[in-house]
């Protein structure tokens, strides 16, 4: 598969990576802890050499136990830890319907000793801020990421949904590699930052690239946990409303998936990343098919033709997603 570089460093990935969150994390009860380490071990056999976590990914086993993202990630990547890009965040914790912001750099040094600890690692490949703080300046954040890339701690940093304005203060100080910003057929807001990338030099990872699961068509109606652990249960896609519009976006997609024997959610991947070169999307999901087959969506190329006639239809479509609306 096609390897691409990340920001300006010397760290080259597979096209697709592997959001690691729905083990633990906004996707209903976290599996047994040895069932998800063992699947994503084999997501490395698969081919999957960029591994995305967080230090709030979070959540509550059937014992009542507190599942940790990181602590999974850690465990299963440690006998491979130096043959994959490892990336987590900072600065967001969960408070029940909110988020508490803190990236101030006190919290910064004690979340990267922590995250360090629980991955199991001495370093971090990419360190995320994972939401912009309002209290602190971007310039302030910037410069404990250039610390911690002295001190050896982390190897470089981004910034998750950010904005212009702060990407490039943030950028004047420490480079920043990449952001992380949500991105996929239904959530186009963030295309504004393309140019800013290409200018920069930074890649754009693209988290939720099938729009929590909508674009693979597996869910044509709302069947979610209604007990808090699966965020999909209140979803704006997962409507009647939703359903109705994603289902015209569905019946295009069909129009593309018959000639590449593909599945739709292979297509929606594919249009991603062949769209920009610095567009690197990193679906989830805990069943090894699924995995197999997103993983195989960097190897689909669409024609001229075929990418044309996605964006003229997405150009005549709206749809209300979480985390905003296009």
């Amino acid at each position: 598969m096609k390897k691409v570089r990340l920001g300006q460093t010397d760290m080259y990935v597979n096209v697709v990576g592997l959001g690691c969150m729905g083990f633990s994390h906004a996707s209903g009860t976290p599996l047994p802890k040895e069932e998800s380490i063992r699947i994503l071990r084999e997501a490395h056999e698969i081919g999957y050499n960029f591994y995305d976590t967080a230090e709030c990914y979070t959540g509550i086993n059937e014992d009542g136990s507190i599942n940790y993202n990181e602590e999974l990630v850690g465990e299963a990547i440690k006998d491979f830890r130096d043959e994959i890009i490892l990336c987590t965040k900072f600065g967001v914790t969960h408070k029940g319907d909110h988020l508490e912001l803190d990236s101030s750099p006190k919290k910064i040094r004690e979340s990267v000793e922590k995250s360090l600890k629980k991955l199991q690692t001495d370093h971090i490949d990419l360190y995320y801020q994972h939401r912009i703080d309002p209290k602190v300046e971007p310039e302030v954040v910037a410069e404990v990421m250039k610390e911690l890339i002295e001190e050896g701690k982390i190897k470089a940093w981004g910034i998750s949904e950010v904005n212009e304005d702060y990407l490039r203060r943030a950028h004047a100080v420490c480079p920043v590699t990449a952001i992380e910003n949500r991105y996929s057929m239904m959530a186009r807001w963030h295309e504004n930052l393309f140019p800013v990338c290409k200018e920069l030099g930074i890649s754009y990872v693209a988290f939720s690239p099938m729009a929590n699961g909508a674009l693979t068509g597996a869910y044509r109606k709302n069947e979610f946990s209604k007990d808090g652990s699966d965020f999909r249960a209140n979803m704006p896609q997962y409507t009647p409303e939703g359903i109705k519009k994603t289902e015209a976006l569905l019946e295009v997609l069909e129009q593309v998936v018959k000639s590449h024997n593909a599945t739709l959610a292979q297509i929606s991947l594919a249009w991603m990343i062949n769209k920009e070169d610095f567009i690197i999307p990193i679906p989830g999901s805990r069943k090894i098919d699924r995995l197999i087959s997103n993983y195989h969506a960097g190897d689909i190329t669409l024609s001229k033709e075929e990418m044309n006639l996605l964006e003229e239809k997405l150009n005549t479509m709206t749809f209300d997603v979480f985390g905003g609306h296009k």
